[in-house]
């Protein structure tokens, strides 16, 4: 009996085996090479570290960072949370159209994205144009390569981020607990306060979380619409690496990114199962 069941988990780990390998070298060992190089460029100990109590460009860095996706995560859970709502109630051949309309986005290159917004933004772009001509004002506003038009760009981005988790959250909700609300009585209000939206929470915070850790490794949008003057964390690390050849800071903040995110992820697991509200649990 113990040698079949030898056999079995020998059978087992043979299947993984494959998945295990490339997971390792292809993910695993260069994260252990970050890591290493961290800890050892220009010269070894914790140095580089160090300048994240000490270097007011990193820290400014990464407070800019946060704020930013911080912004970035409230507004595009606000917007999500309206439009799943309103596709939660939509009937089904409405519902189609609108989740054809919040996947569309998802499949237009980000590069796109990006330089359209450059175009709707700039001073003479179509939002300024808009704004002089109804005399709203009266010079362009600076709506782009800056923080505003960085946030602008990572919403649009995000909001199908957000809509998907909540959706899914919403659609678990049964519809015949709003009927018996209203058949006693309850107004609308009271009924999403007291009833929709705590069900749909964890939807909401499975939402929140899936925004922030993704707005925290936002590259092209930020280089794009923040012009070079507003530098996010996965763009320092870039002109780190590639520009002023320090390694050992730009590997030093993808390992504070890193755990950044792995910190995350732990933190709001002690809020709500997220195998659960990411639908990988029973």
């Amino acid at each position: 009996m113990s040698a079949r069941r030898w056999g079995q988990d020998a059978g087992w780990w043979l299947l993984i085996l494959p998945a295990f390998l490339l997971m390792t070298a292809f993910y695993i060992a260069p994260i252990a090479q970050v890591l290493a190089i961290s800890f050892t460029e220009p010269s070894p100990g914790l140095g580089n570290y160090e300048r994240l109590f000490t270097s007011e460009s990193v820290q400014r860095v990464i407070i800019t960072t946060l704020r930013i996706c911080t912004i970035t995560t409230a507004l595009a859970l606000l917007l999500g949370y309206v439009l799943a709502y309103r596709i939660a109630l939509a009937s089904e051949s409405a519902r189609r159209w609108w989740i054809l309309a919040v996947l569309v986005p998802l499949w237009i290159s980000v590069l796109v994205r990006a330089f359209a917004w450059v175009t709707l933004l700039r001073r003479q772009g179509l939002v300024n144009n808009a704004l002089m001509d109804t005399g709203i004002i009266s010079e362009p506003l600076q709506l782009v390569w800056n923080e505003f038009g960085i946030i602008v760009g990572m919403v649009h981005y995000m909001v199908p981020y957000a809509v998907l988790p909540l959706l899914a959250s919403m659609r678990e909700i049964d519809p015949r607990l709003l009927a018996a609300a209203r058949g006693l009585g309850a107004p609308r209000f009271t009924i999403f306060r007291r009833i929709f939206l705590p069900l749909s929470l964890p939807g909401l915070i499975a939402a929140g979380v899936l925004v922030f850790i993704f707005s925290l490794g936002f590259y092209i949008t930020p280089a794009i619409l923040g012009g070079g003057k507003t530098l996010m964390v996965a763009e320092w690390i870039g002109l780190q690496i590639l520009d002023l050849i320090r390694w050992g800071l730009g590997t030093m903040m993808a390992t504070v990114l890193v755990v950044a995110i792995l910190a995350t992820l732990a933190i709001f697991s002690r809020l709500v199962d997220l195998r659960r509200v990411f639908g990988s649990g029973a």
